[in-house]
């Protein structure tokens, strides 16, 4: 292993630790005989005490950490942590009740769906751990120039609190009410499900796309324009599609639960993800050896939702 992915590994290892000591040495029942003060407000205000949590530990440490290596991609691989993490921190909160059925479900699920990203993530990133930050991100740095040191705070972290704490919200419903198990159980559990599958999918053949084009540029031969097969045939974002089914899934179980305002952390991740599906087309587009067969791509192919594809007469005249 190269010192830098070493380096990289343990900073990721130790940037968690003072959230996980602060909630094993505080977050106590209001009864324990050791609970002060400090603890009972903890275990009273689990909402409050993980926001909290979020910006001085995700927001301030990764923010500073980022500085420091002039690098933000902490954020990325915690991303796909962070709702475990959650998911733990309500279920195991003193305050704490739920459905043993439902809980145990959407504990199974998140790791499901963690192992499934975090595999995604480092895979593409050839398994090295801070290899690059998101492209996005990198645009920004150039478009803010020397601000970007102050900027990054917000449009890289801050933000990033208002998705993650707003999406997993479902979490918190599930380990508030001890509602048996019942159908819509069922519903949640299988569209969970279906958004794994259908990421997981979409991502293993998009990998197997960019690894051939990768082949292809060594050997000096012309790469494929366009990811056109598997279920990329019938969406031009069906990862998106997977990971978004997936969220609305998990909001399924709270809607269920009495808590339809929930819906709001879903409906912004998804609202975020149409414009970043905007900015990954036009990226897209300004690439002269791709812009032709995409253009065609986005006549013939639905964007999220995996539909058949239409008949355009630029296409016809071609087969012709």
């Amino acid at each position: 292993m190269a010192g830098g992915n070493l380096k990289n590994l343990v900073v990721a290892f130790l940037v968690p630790l003072p959230s996980i000591f602060f909630y094993l040495s505080f977050v106590r029942p209001a009864g324990d005989a050791d609970a002060g003060p400090l603890s009972s407000w903890c275990a009273e205000h689990p909402l409050l005490l993980a926001n909290i949590l979020f910006f001085l530990n995700v927001n301030v440490l990764f923010w500073l950490v980022g500085l420091l290596l002039n690098n933000h991609w902490l954020i990325d691989l915690y991303w796909t942590v962070i709702p475990v993490m959650l998911m733990h921190y309500y279920r195991g909160n003193p305050a704490s009740v739920s459905d043993a059925v439902r809980s145990a479900v959407a504990v199974a699920l998140t790791w499901v769906w963690s192992a499934r990203l975090t595999h995604n993530y480092l895979r593409r990133e050839g398994w090295e751990f801070g290899k690059r930050e998101d492209w996005r991100f990198n645009e920004m740095r150039g478009q803010y120039g020397k601000t970007w040191w102050w900027m990054s705070f917000f449009a890289v972290y801050l933000s990033q609190q208002v998705f993650l704490i707003g999406i997993c919200l479902p979490m918190y419903a599930i380990h508030s009410s001890n509602q048996p198990w019942n159908i819509w159980d069922v519903v949640a559990t299988a569209t969970c499900i279906a958004g794994i599958v259908i990421a997981h999918f979409a991502d293993t053949q998009l990998h197997k796309f960019v690894t051939r084009n990768e082949k292809l540029k060594q050997l000096g031969e012309p790469t494929i324009p366009t990811l056109e097969d598997g279920i990329w045939r019938y969406s031009r974002h069906p990862n998106y599609f997977g990971e978004q089914l997936w969220w609305w899934g998990l909001y399924l179980f709270a809607w269920n639960l009495g808590q339809q305002w929930m819906f709001v952390g879903p409906l912004v991740n998804s609202l975020c993800l149409g414009y970043v599906t905007v900015l990954v087309e036009r990226r897209m587009l300004k690439q002269e050896h791709r812009a032709e067969a995409y253009k065609l791509y986005q006549k013939t192919t639905s964007v999220w939702i995996p539909w058949f594809r239409k008949s355009v007469p630029e296409l016809k005249e071609k087969e012709t």
